[in-house]
């Protein structure tokens, strides 16, 4: 088995890792999931039919400042409160994701052409504890107010469809691709609910993304940069900002079947929120994180089987929670013809 047969499978993970429970922008809550694209990202597949299967786990904390966004989102907070919450957010995601991709035999523009639509199911639970104080405007004049709050809401429940069309372009060991993703927002949401699957809003997601892969040395570096554009919460009449999100991964096989390397990411909103609805200012939001992966090779019948597993910690996060995420995934995808001439050898180390 060579290392360019395991290409099929392992990207993959480029189009299999969206859900839609990052924590950004409005109420904390995006469109995009930092840590979507990984190694191999721009490298192209095999035509036909691919499959993924995906678990993934998210537990992440915030202070004040998400807290209150997140109250007010819910609103707990009245509008004519002006309010100081001295809290922190909890919340605890697990997602199972099932990925179909289908990969086109027939060139388009000189590249690889790949349709994808994942769906989500899957469980959120998010708390606050804290307490909060402010004024209360009335029609007599200003009145203190303070409370202790302590909430916690879980859900169980289908989240947004997620399509993505990608082009790929392979020059011996340099690769190139662009992709447009989106949401579909048809997934369990309440405005009113602090803990949801969806996002209760549309949103446009495009960028590139470049690719070095040697399969003689097994040496692989991917970085892909993308932007998303979201339309407004007509729920909330809530618009968020413009997110700008730097993903990469590098690795290195050990051998034919094995693979390590590091993974990462660097997200930030470019765009101030706005809308009628929008009550706690430009609420820009960064975060970046980083951590190992290893993945597998097998076959599958006449398929070809990959496993991956990674992690992430987070640090320099700004108007948003930080934490950490797991993924595991499982993919499936066609196997690479087996080369017809003499086998060329791996060099490892």
């Amino acid at each position: 088995m060579s290392v360019r047969k395991a290409v099929a499978a392992i990207t993959l993970l480029a189009i299999a890792s969206i859900p839609t429970i990052a924590l950004a922008d409005e109420g904390g809550v995006s469109f995009w999931i930092p840590g979507f694209f990984g190694s191999l990202a721009a490298t192209p597949q095999q035509p036909g039919w691919s499959a993924a299967a995906i678990y993934y786990h998210t537990s992440v904390s915030a202070g004040g400042d998400v807290a209150r966004a997140r109250e007010i989102e819910t609103g707990r907070i009245p509008a004519n409160l002006t309010a100081t919450l001295n809290a922190k957010l909890n919340a605890d995601v697990d997602l199972g994701l099932l990925v179909g991709t289908y990969v086109f035999a027939t060139p388009v523009m000189g590249g690889q052409a790949s349709a994808t639509l994942m769906g989500i199911y899957g469980a959120n639970t998010t708390s606050i504890a804290g307490l909060l104080t402010g004024t209360l405007s009335t029609p007599i004049g200003s009145i203190p107010f303070s409370r202790s709050d302590s909430i916690s809401d879980s859900i169980v429940g289908f989240g947004d469809l997620i399509p993505q069309f990608a082009l790929r372009w392979n020059a011996g060991v340099n690769n190139y691709m662009t992709y447009i993703t989106g949401d579909i927002p048809v997934g369990a949401y309440q405005s009113t609910r602090l803990a949801n699957i969806g996002i209760g809003h549309g949103a446009i997601d495009a960028g590139g993304g470049y690719t070095y892969f040697n399969p003689q040395t097994g040496h692989e570096l991917s970085g892909v940069l993308g932007f998303t554009y979201n339309l407004k919460n007509t729920d909330t009449q809530y618009q968020s900002g413009v997110d700008l999100h730097f993903d990469w991964g590098a690795s290195q096989f050990l051998s034919k079947q094995v693979q390590v390397g590091l993974v990462g990411y660097v997200y930030k909103q470019l765009g101030c929120d706005s809308g009628s609805g929008d009550r706690v200012g430009c609420f820009r939001s960064q975060v970046a994180g980083a951590g190992p992966q290893i993945g597998f090779i097998f076959p599958v019948g006449d398929m070809q089987g990959y496993l991956n597993l990674k992690a992430y910690k987070e640090f320099a996060a700004e108007n948003r929670p930080e934490g950490w995420n797991a993924w595991v995934t499982f993919a499936i995808s066609p196997a690479a013809p087996t080369p017809t001439g003499p086998p060329k050898r791996m060099i490892t180390k």
